[in-house]
């Protein structure tokens, strides 16, 4: 995801610190805003004092902080945002936020575990399932996987076309139970319930129907395509309703 990658403006994070972060992150969570505060002062909270990107990492009292990889990020209104379905399908179309908002909504609640290792429980996202989008759209025989591109001008994401189809993938558009802000990726983002947060790219645009499998931003410095989270987290179990 564009919020909590262990790199600011291209500045990759050293192994050692990266490591010691994993306990950090969990323990910012758990924890009281008193030593949240101190964790971050002790990293540097000023991003022009925090050369390593470090505080991107650390949720603030609200569970999360603000990230992204690229320099600035547009912000869309309701009546400016538009998504875009493309690629091997044989109905492409163009989609505003009132459009998304009267299709059929599904709410889930779920843990969002990030890959440097804290993690935000029982975060509730509302939004479009996947997989209605791309029935709409219908996909063509030779497709095999999904592309995802952001206003930001720099994200981009992957998933398999069997993933993409799961229960628990969501063109969403309420986190926490409020509409998405800027911040947080608004007004839409992706939401992919059992994979690592970086899956769930922010500020969404685009939705490319493909052949294979593309790297997305992450992946292309190393990151796993296939970002499962596992059993100790209790979401690879697809939901069937």
């Amino acid at each position: 995801m564009n919020s909590e990658q262990p790199e600011e403006r291209g500045k990759p994070v050293g192994r050692r610190i990266f490591l010691g972060t994993l306990g950090l992150g969990v323990l910012g969570v758990a924890t009281a805003p008193t030593l949240q505060r101190g964790l971050e002062a002790f990293l540097g909270s000023a991003a022009d004092k925090d050369p390593t990107g470090l505080t991107g990492l650390l949720p603030n009292g609200g569970g999360f902080r603000y990230y992204s990889v690229a320099a600035s990020v547009p912000h869309k209104t309701p009546t400016s945002y538009r998504l875009k379905v493309d690629g091997l399908v044989d109905h492409p179309r163009t989609y505003g936020l009132a459009d998304l908002r009267a299709l059929p909504q599904t709410r889930m609640v779920k843990d969002v575990q990030c890959v440097t290792g804290w993690r935000v429980p029982g975060t509730p996202f509302e939004g479009v399932r996947l997989s209605v989008l791309l029935d709409a759209a219908g996909v063509r025989a030779k497709a095999g996987a999904v592309r995802f591109t952001c206003f930001d001008g720099t994200y981009s994401e992957s998933l398999t076309l069997a993933q993409a189809r799961r229960a628990d993938v969501l063109v969403a558009l309420r986190m926490q139970d409020k509409d998405l802000g800027h911040d947080h990726g608004g007004p839409v983002r992706l939401y992919v319930a059992p994979m690592y947060f970086y899956k769930s790219a922010k500020w969404l645009s685009g939705i490319t129907v493909t052949e294979d499998v593309r790297p997305g931003y992450w992946e292309n410095r190393g990151y796993d395509v296939d970002a499962w989270v596992g059993r100790s987290n209790g979401r690879d179990d697809e939901p069937t309703s």
